[in-house]
């Protein structure tokens, strides 16, 4: 009997899940000839991607991916490390180089851009290109750059823009605005120079999208970008919008389109049930979205990140011309800015479950899927701890027999340690817990001990170079893609091949698909 038969039969007997909770040398075996199998059944799908869904999680790292995944496991009661996230299950993979023209770390706004133009370009800046200087609108002129979105538009596909950021944040804004700086949300962002020069902000220029039939579906953050600072927030009292020219952009929206506005779960759920095919604009927060595992604690509810890719999806999905939806896990970057790595694993688990929703809805012999991060972040996951312990606790190394030691290794200093941490940011200076603060005055250095519960979602990572706030890491993310042509994610590509990818295979560059 040949390798791959002992496989088939290994594997009908013993199912992988089976083997990885009775884990033997010849489980191991069994697996290893399993992908074997597996990958030579592949078979490349060189169709025409009718619908295409971009993932992004901002700042979702290979080490972030690596936590989550574990993360995601020990919720499961597993041990964590065998457990897969919905994009594992995706058959190809690449590298995606990710420095802007002009830093070797890059932002959020150059780099989406990147995925969006199919260009790279300097930092702040949203789909224009290098030739742009930050916060000047005037050398913006003739230096914009068409989106993929805005192709598809044209095409007369369905478009959308799902996000757990404000709308108006970096990543989403990217694919519809054009900017010489990040900042401009509303108009009182504005520069005087910008006003002069007549450059628009970025919710203006949301509202105002005037390509193709306009985006269908909406849904995020950032309420107070789209109102006047005389309207009160619909959620929170105390809140206001942000807007100076007297302008609701709300308003405006449903005016034009005669589309749907929602600012709660309770809302988006109830028009889910009526299988509207209107526009659908959704603003759950007057800033970010919740982090999702504060989601519960919110005085309205806010809809998962998968429940709106999949309202997103079942609205965009009837359209005969197919579509093209963006997806962003925006706050797993905001946790790590704030070296809380409880929160960051907590939104990129929710990630996993909006492209598990999303690869329950589509079929990927016509819709190619593609997840990848914007950028990394200098996050860190080592110690030795053994098999099995929890991500976010302290180090407890295995003793000579591979049994999980009963009290944390120590460090050089006597204090115990954590298997996650930060290169920089407010975990240097900042109480590791903020349930046991012992001083009210900042303590540099090692502060940790046993007593800390250092698995609570408020506990900040130690760091080491003390900053205000942590800061991206210029490594390569990981690409994931399944679908028409997801076989041309293959090895370590510039991060504006993404653009390229989803242009041949939406079909752009052919005669038949220009009109």
């Amino acid at each position: 009997m040949n390798k791959l038969s002992r496989c088939a039969l290994l594997c009908l007997a013993f199912p992988l899940s089976a083997m990885a909770l009775a884990e033997t040398p010849e489980s191991w075996y069994a697996e290893g000839e399993a992908a074997i199998a597996k990958a030579l059944a592949l078979k490349p799908n060189q169709a025409k991607a009718k619908n295409i869904i971009l993932f992004v999680g901002d700042g979702m790292g290979i080490s972030t991916i690596t936590a989550t995944r574990i993360y995601d496991g020990q919720s499961r009661g597993g041990k964590g490390e065998e457990n897969t996230l919905a994009w594992d299950k995706l058959p190809y993979t690449a590298l995606s180089k990710t420095y802007n023209t002009n830093l070797q770390t890059p932002d959020s706004a150059g780099t989406m851009s990147a995925m969006m133009t199919g260009i790279k370009t300097g930092h702040g800046l949203i789909s224009v290109n290098q030739k742009v200087a930050l916060g000047h609108c005037a050398s913006s002129r003739g230096n914009q750059t068409e989106t993929f979105l805005e192709q598809a538009e044209q095409r007369d596909m369905a478009t959308g823009i799902v996000t757990t950021a404000r709308i108006t944040h970096a990543t989403p804004a990217a694919t519809y605005a054009h900017a010489a700086d990040r900042d401009w949300e509303n108009d009182a962002d504005l520069t005087h120079e910008a006003r002069e020069n007549g450059c628009k902000d970025i919710a203006q220029q949301l509202v105002e999208f005037s390509v193709g039939d306009g985006i269908e579906v909406v849904l995020g953050g950032g309420r107070r970008n789209f109102l006047p600072t005389s309207a009160q927030d619909p959620e929170h009292a105390e809140s206001k919008g942000k807007r100076t020219d007297g302008r609701n952009l709300i308003d405006e929206w449903q005016a034009k389109t005669k589309g749907e506005f929602v600012w709660n779960g309770e809302q988006l759920s109830a028009l889910e049930k009526t299988k509207s095919q209107a526009n659908l604009l959704g603003l759950f927060s007057p800033s970010h979205m919740a982090y999702d595992l504060d989601r519960a604690q919110e005085q309205y509810s806010e809809p998962s990140l998968a429940d709106m890719t999949r309202v997103a999806i079942n609205r965009l999905k009837s359209h005969k011309n197919g579509f093209f939806l963006m997806v962003e896990g925006g706050r797993i970057d905001h946790a790590h800015h704030a070296s809380n790595a409880a929160r960051a694993l907590g939104d990129g688990k929710a990630l996993s479950d909006a492209v598990a929703q999303a690869l329950a809805l589509v079929d990927l012999q016509d819709t190619l899927v593609i997840v990848t991060a914007d950028h990394s972040h200098v996050f860190t996951m080592g110690g030795y701890p053994a098999r099995g312990n929890p991500i976010l606790g302290l180090v407890h190394s295995p003793d000579q027999k591979g049994v999980r030691t009963t009290e944390p290794t120590l460090a050089a200093d006597g204090k115990p340690y954590t298997t996650l941490g930060y290169i920089n940011g407010p975990g240097y200076a900042e109480q590791a817990s903020l349930a046991a603060r012992e001083v009210a005055k900042p303590n540099p250095g090692r502060h940790l001990h046993q007593k800390v519960d250092t698995q609570q979602k408020g506990f900040f990572q130690e760091s080491l170079v003390p900053l205000s706030s942590e800061t991206h890491g210029g490594e390569d993310v990981a690409i994931f893609a399944g679908g028409p042509w997801a076989h041309l994610f293959h090895g370590t590509h510039e991060q504006h091949y993404i653009y390229h990818v989803m242009r041949y295979a939406a079909g752009f560059d052919s005669p038949a698909s220009k009109k």
